[in-house]
């Protein structure tokens, strides 16, 4: 790939990336005729440049710089895979990434579009392939996969340096293979989607395990949908 990234630099030095508290979408400043924001996290923001469309730039907030560095490095270590975007350059403000097509795993739940049973078997593989790369696979959730031609790309391996298991991934998984088959195919609301994050990750240590943490979500979900009827 032709390294033509170097055309953005000028429209990316009139963005501000900043973070905000509680674990909050960054803010972003400015504007730019020729950017076009694809992404948003806790931590930064992806553009995308009219003129270098196969370019994603992850620009971080301003007081999260000191992470570019370790990204790069994760990047470094992974290598060449097909499971995850491949990082061509970085310096003091934003990290050049290849763009990928694709839809989110949240978005398809979204839009009722089919998550099809290889993008599992996908994630299963990239995360042995992490830790042979002596990494830790953190973080992944809806938003972080891409569903692209059928199969899984992982879009967020800043974390994977990070010790510990966070269990989102073990727990969508085991949500898909025991409940996937009652919404497949169908567009689940917005409000739905957003409850069900918010009371995982508020109340998830209050049960004993995810079956309990589900079985109330679907009674409460039970209950809402009569009342919305009656």
């Amino acid at each position: 790939m032709e390294n033509n990234w170097d055309i953005a630099q000028e429209s990316l030095s009139q963005i501000t990336v900043y973070s905000n508290p509680d674990n909050k979408p960054v803010t972003i400043s400015g504007h730019a005729e020729e950017l076009k924001c694809v992404g948003v996290g806790t931590d930064a923001a992806v553009f995308q440049h009219l003129y270098a469309p196969s370019f994603a730039f992850k620009v971080y907030a301003e007081d999260k710089v000191s992470k570019i560095k370790t990204e790069k490095n994760i990047y470094d270590m992974l290598g060449d895979t097909s499971f995850f975007p491949v990082c061509f350059a970085a310096n003091d403000r934003y990290l050049v990434l290849s763009y990928e097509e694709g839809i989110t795993l949240f978005d398809c739940l979204l839009q009722g579009i089919h998550i099809p049973e290889q993008v599992v078997k996908d994630v299963e593989r990239a995360r042995e392939y992490v830790r042979e790369k002596g990494l830790n696979p953190r973080d992944m959730h809806l938003k972080n996969i891409l569903l692209q031609d059928g199969r899984a790309k992982i879009i967020d391996v800043s974390e994977y340096i990070q010790p510990g298991n966070d269990f989102r991934w073990e727990h969508l998984k085991k949500g898909y293979e025991a409940h996937y088959h009652l919404i497949d195919g169908n567009a689940i609301p917005f409000w739905l989607i957003e409850t069900v994050r918010k009371w995982y990750n508020q109340q998830r240590n209050r049960f004993s395990s995810f079956d309990e943490f589900m079985k109330t979500v679907l009674k409460l979900t039970m209950f809402k949908n009569e009342k919305k009827v009656k």
